[in-house]
């Protein structure tokens, strides 16, 4: 059994490695941009646009970061995860130093729209391994949480809509181009999330049909550390007692598993398909 503090130092390290991505994606490519996409990030890109650029959008992030977070911690106390605030203010300062030690006054190519594509991949990779373990950027994620305690709203829904609203403002607050592309930046966002995040989460759920459910029990638990459930079978073409093995790995194991059913029962009957969410032993909690 894994100890508590190995644990959450694993979540920290795998934790941080996911707002290096998200970080860059918005300092490198949102904010030169003025990619408004919601959230936190978007409310600072327009607002130090509206200040003719007296405040920066990095010095609004953070600001704004602190103060959702001191509202969180106000509202909710304990309710409010520690992951939650260290990965709040863990971009919001490295937004600020990167302004201050690696400033930025042009976007960094002439490419606007390449630039919203790697705008929007490194941050969906970042929230998607922070959504893995649990954290979130905070910013309007606090804004949902306190929504969700005392009010019925549909969070999701209240939140893509004040997105929306932010997204919109950026065709008043910048130019026409700038507008389109941050519209467009905030439907990309919630499809490459998703899919980066089930991508992140794959694995292989395998239905074995064999005469041979020992050797291959055997492997699953010696070679793969899995489990599996046995479930007894009649074929209804030839009326042989089979045995019906279900089980669940990773990807890369999958491949082995294919590989070692085929050589202990090359007759076996398989069915691999894909699964984001496996609950249980082995794989995640619930």
């Amino acid at each position: 059994m894994k100890r508590p503090e190995k644990t959450a130092f694993s979540d920290l390290l795998f934790i941080t490695l996911g707002l290096i991505p998200f970080t860059a994606g918005i300092y490198f490519f949102k904010l030169p941009n003025g990619f408004s996409t919601g959230g936190v990030t978007g409310v600072s890109i327009l607002a130090s646009k509206l200040l003719g650029g007296a405040v920066s959008p990095a010095t609004f992030i953070l600001v704004l970061n602190v103060a959702l977070l001191l509202l969180g911690l106000a509202v909710l106390g304990r309710e409010l995860a520690w992951k939650t605030a260290y990965c709040s203010l863990f971009y919001s300062a490295a937004t600020f130093l990167l302004e201050r030690f690696l400033p930025l006054d042009r976007p960094l190519t002439d490419q606007p729209f390449m630039e919203l594509i790697y705008a929007m991949l490194l941050t969906a990779v970042g929230s998607a391994v922070l959504f893995h373990y649990g954290a979130s950027s905070g910013g309007t994620d606090i804004v949902a949480l306190i929504l969700k305690k005392y009010t019925s709203i549909p969070i999701g829904t209240a939140l893509f809509c004040v997105d929306a609203v932010i997204a919109a403002s950026t065709l008043f607050v910048f130019d026409l181009k700038t507008g389109l592309y941050s519209i467009l930046g905030l439907f990309m966002k919630a499809f490459v999330v998703d899919n980066v995040l089930e991508s992140v989460n794959l694995c292989k759920y395998f239905t074995i049909i064999t005469s041979h459910p020992k050797e291959i029990d055997q492997y699953i638990l010696h070679t793969l550390h899995h489990s599996a459930t046995e479930v007894r079978a009649v074929g209804v073409f030839s009326h042989e007692d089979k045995t019906m093995l279900l089980t669940v790995c990773r990807r890369m194991e999958a491949v082995r598993l294919k590989a070692a059913i085929k050589e202990i029962d090359p007759h076996a009957f398989i069915v691999v398909t894909n699964s984001s969410e496996i609950i249980g032993r082995g794989f995640r909690g619930v």
